[in-house]
């Protein structure tokens, strides 16, 4: 069972981000506040869940949370700076965005660079741990996916409505076919390693 709070008596912000070992796209983060003593059981780590339990999911997060926020960095911006630093910058834009400032951000991994002033704990497999990491992990994934569907339908020869960006193998075939688009993260493997 997730834990509901780390730190009694703070007003917590969970974070975490979608798509950071993507050929394509934005990586995408969220961060949210959910209210004191909450539960939910159905809550856990997106990569957990099916695509209708996160759907269902996102729906009872939004409506629940004290406050919740969805930021991105696009893929360009990822291969101008790196994808760790993406993700990161990704999670402290959602956190700016709340319209409840926290008194501590728990942040998904091991790694943070702070753009304010809230202090902050890394927790490895966060999202597995605490009830906040969890639904940010969750709305991070579905918006991303949004994201990617629509963006299909501008690219349907790689598939994003299934591979949602990630590398498969279907989506290096038609690399190889039809090159990389604009949207792609020229700074990854785009090609087979022979």
């Amino acid at each position: 069972m997730l834990l509901s709070q780390h730190t009694p008596d703070l007003i917590e912000c969970g974070c975490d981000e979608a798509g950071r070992g993507c050929l394509a796209g934005a990586v995408y983060a969220a961060a949210v506040v959910l209210p004191k003593d909450y539960t939910n059981h159905k809550l856990n780590d997106s990569k957990q869940l099916t695509e209708r339990q996160r759907y269902l999911l996102r729906d009872e997060i939004e409506r629940d949370a004290v406050a919740w926020a969805v930021s991105s960095v696009s893929a360009e911006e990822i291969d101008h700076t790196n994808i760790l630093r993406a993700a990161i910058h990704a999670m402290n834009l959602a956190v700016a965005k709340l319209t409840v400032t926290p008194e501590l951000l728990l942040i998904d991994g091991n790694r943070f660079y702070n753009e304010s002033l809230i202090p902050y704990y890394t927790i490895v497999k966060g999202d597995g741990k605490y009830m906040s990491i969890a639904a940010a992990s969750i709305l991070a994934k579905t918006y991303r996916d949004d994201y990617m569907l629509q963006l299909h339908n501008q690219y349907p020869q790689y598939g994003w409505d299934g591979n949602k960006g990630y590398p498969t193998a279907a989506h290096y075939a038609a690399l190889a076919q039809y090159g990389a688009t604009p949207l792609h993260r020229t700074t990854f493997k785009l090609k087979i390693q022979s």
